[in-house]
């Protein structure tokens, strides 16, 4: 691309601007010199209003609040421009001194240095929507408070043109200034294609202001005239402008992380305390100190009560959004760290379950080599026939037992997760049953009361079906060997769905468990000695972390243990496992 091409829309501004140049030049003073003067003003900023307001449209979401109330500013200064039009093209008068449409000129610059405090380069954080938008509402009262303390007693209570001019013209100043400085800093502090939006804002605000003051020293010294040579820079300013806003949807605007030094962090609050504190100071210098006609020292005295109220109101709603934003993140924290300790003690939990794996490991190994020459040495025996009944009862019995240790062994291996078993889809809800049916056989006193709520539908779950029924009798175990040493109790078990989440939770009535964060620690127990190893709820902890699961145990406030187990949903329904069933 050709450098004209890729300047196309400055170099149409700059034929704009030499066309108007060059009928200013060679036009004299007239009604069609000022016709053609303000139309053609007119429709410049009409267009570049909606030049920005398309801007605004198509723009990704973070930069649209800035390009809309660039919008604004530019439909306030097309609205002036056209009262503008219409009284001197349409009504052939002369503008008033003052003129009503002041007050909207007046304005106009103040969307725009809302837009570029915006900063649509930086990245917004949590809760600084509404606290951009009433530091935009705090900037447009305390501007029009000014106008009002200021210019408002020499425009209507009392009229004189010429304080009028004088203050009107020194704030206007002020404030052109003020767009100026955040243009500045935002293209100091920028990179990019934002960068150069700054820059060419700032070029067409500071031709503008210098201009303007010109242009108000010759409106007072009657020597303007609509079409003259102060025209051309101020056009020139507007279609610089439209070109910088058409010329941005080529490059590369960049939204990245906030990163403005800390001490310019603090100018907004800091100038939004200093107009409030400023408040009270202008009221009592109206109101003591003020050498203005009665008239205007009273209407100034209620513009401060008035601007105290609007802009406290302000002050408190900015503080409760920031209360807001502040117990979001306190709790965005508390969720962080309690995530956190979750996370460790399910790591410690695994670092725990690898070492009784490890030892599992080892000890299994050398327990079955005197298994295997037992069972060998017992077939060898039964295989004689001298031996007598009694004899070969015995020996059946030592078979028997070596195999059940050879079967506890793999258990272990199993829960230990050293031999994960085969995952399929399996229904919870029947392996449950299967679990309570089991525990009710062994607990026949009457004494405990177990019920069972499985939801409607409830989801099936990737697992091994065996693995899971172990850890589900291994829980109610528990829970029903509770209640016997309390003299008896309720257990209720639940299963529902919550999300993409298949929950269980068993809930007894019995006194709690002692120490909830222990209580999947390998060989922690609270039962009497040779009534149980500690090794129960670890490996029932190693299952469901197989299954990519969460146990957790804590206590109940009205008393009993509550045990609250999650497993992800299976991708999608199959047909019921016949192994779960027939376990």
């Amino acid at each position: 691309m050709s450098l004209l091409q890729r300047h196309r829309w400055f170099a149409a501004a700059a034929g704009i601007t030499a066309v108007f140049a060059l009928v200013s030049l060679t036009a004299h003073k007239s009604t069609g010199l000022t016709a053609f003067a303000d139309i053609v003003g007119f429709l410049v900023m009409v267009l570049a209003a909606a030049v920005i307001l398309a801007n605004a449209i198509q723009q990704p979401p973070e930069q649209r609040s800035f390009w809309a109330l660039m919008t604004l500013g530019f439909s306030l200064w097309a609205c002036n421009q056209g009262a503008w039009m219409f009284t001197e093209v349409f009504l052939h008068r002369a503008i008033p001194d003052p003129y009503a449409f002041d007050i909207v000129l007046f304005f106009h610059p103040v969307p725009m240095i809302a837009a570029v405090a915006w900063r649509p380069d930086q990245a917004r954080r949590p809760g600084s929507v509404p606290r951009s938008v009433l530091n935009f509402l705090m900037l447009l009262g305390w501007w029009s408070f000014l106008y009002a303390f200021i210019v408002v007693p020499h425009q209507y209570v009392m009229l004189d043109v010429r304080l009028y001019n004088v203050y009107y013209d020194h704030l206007y100043l002020v404030e052109n200034g003020l767009l100026l400085a955040v243009l500045a800093l935002s293209g100091a502090t920028s990179s990019g294609g934002w960068k150069k939006v700054y820059l060419h804002f700032f070029g067409a605000a500071l031709l503008y202001g210098v201009v303007s003051q010109f242009l108000d020293r010759a409106v007072a010294n009657n020597t303007y005239y609509s079409g003259s040579l102060y025209d051309v820079p101020l056009l020139a300013s507007v279609v610089w402008m439209a070109a910088a806003a058409l010329s941005a949807r080529e490059w590369d605007l960049e939204t990245v992380e906030f990163r403005l030094d800390r001490r310019l962090k603090k100018i907004v609050p800091r100038l939004a305390m200093l107009a409030i504190l400023s408040l009270p100071v202008l009221g009592l210098w109206a109101a003591l100190l003020d050498k203005s006609a009665a008239p205007s020292r009273e209407f100034r005295v209620f513009a401060v009560l008035g601007a105290m109220l609007l802009l406290g109101t302000f002050v408190f709603l900015r503080q409760y959004f920031q209360d807001q934003t502040l117990m979001e993140l306190l709790q965005e924290s508390r969720r962080g760290y309690e995530s956190q300790t979750r996370l460790q003690t399910q790591l410690v939990q695994k670092e725990k379950l690898a070492s009784l794996g490890t030892l599992v490991a080892g000890a299994a190994h050398e327990i079955d080599h005197p298994l295997a020459a037992i069972m060998t040495y017992s077939e060898q025996l039964s295989a004689q026939e001298r031996l007598t009944i009694e004899q070969n009862t015995l020996l059946r019995k030592i078979v028997t037992q070596a195999k059940r240790t050879r079967d506890l062994v793999t258990d272990l291996l199993s829960f230990a997760q050293q031999a994960p078993g085969e995952k399929v889809p399996v229904d919870l809800s029947i392996l449950l049953h299967r679990a309570v049916q089991m525990q009710e056989s062994r607990h026949a006193t009457g004494k405990i009361r177990l019920t069972v709520s499985i939801e409607e539908n409830f989801p099936r779950v990737q697992g091994n079906a065996n693995q899971l029924f172990q850890a589900c009798v291994e829980i109610i175990e528990n829970a029903m060997d509770a209640l016997a040493d309390n003299g008896g109790g309720a257990l209720q078990i639940t299963a529902q769905r919550q999300g993409n989440e298949a929950v269980l939770q068993f809930s007894d009535s019995g006194p709690g468990v002692r120490d909830p964060q222990r209580v999947f620690d390998p060989f922690y127990t609270t039962k009497p000695v040779g009534k149980g190893t500690g090794l129960g709820l670890s490996a029932v902890y190693g299952v469901i972390q197989e299954h990519n699961g969460q146990i957790t145990c804590q206590n109940k406030p009205e008393g009993g243990a509550l045990f609250v187990v999650r497993f992800p949903v299976a991708a999608a329904p199959v047909v019921q496992v016949a192994g779960a069933a027939a376990i």
